[in-house]
């Protein structure tokens, strides 16, 4: 008989090139307490949408996630549909971005999920 597998999924990952963006961020804005906050929101026929804010605190509800000096916060409503995901930071031709590479979305209407570009301060 075979040993069972255990799998212990993560609640989110935050990958290098992001955790390095994070950071350059946080030293332009000069406030090490910074968090970045992603957080989902209903996009109609396109499906879920993930935006991106700068947040010095932390509320009651959310779930903080830390990697490398850097800190991710995910509301309660959120969370669920980012468990397992990867936050990461892409540059190219087309510009910069953050992005969130979930294995659970789906496409819909023939649109992928939107990405924000920049965290805005709130």
């Amino acid at each position: 008989m075979s040993k069972a597998t255990i799998f212990k999924p993560s609640l989110l990952d935050i990958a290098p090139n992001a955790v390095e963006k994070l950071k350059s961020l946080k030293l332009e804005e000069c406030d090490d307490s910074l968090k970045l906050r992603i957080f989902v929101t209903g996009g109609g026929c396109s499906g879920l949408q993930y935006g991106f804010s700068f947040e010095g605190t932390v509320v009651e509800d959310d779930t903080l996630i830390s990697r490398d000096g850097v800190d991710v916060l995910i509301d309660s409503m959120s969370l669920p549909y980012l468990v397992g995901s990867t936050v990461d930071y892409e540059q190219g031709l087309m510009g910069s971005r953050f992005m969130v590479a979930n294995p659970n979305s789906q496409t819909t209407c023939g649109l992928t999920l939107i990405h924000i570009s920049e965290p805005t301060r709130r």
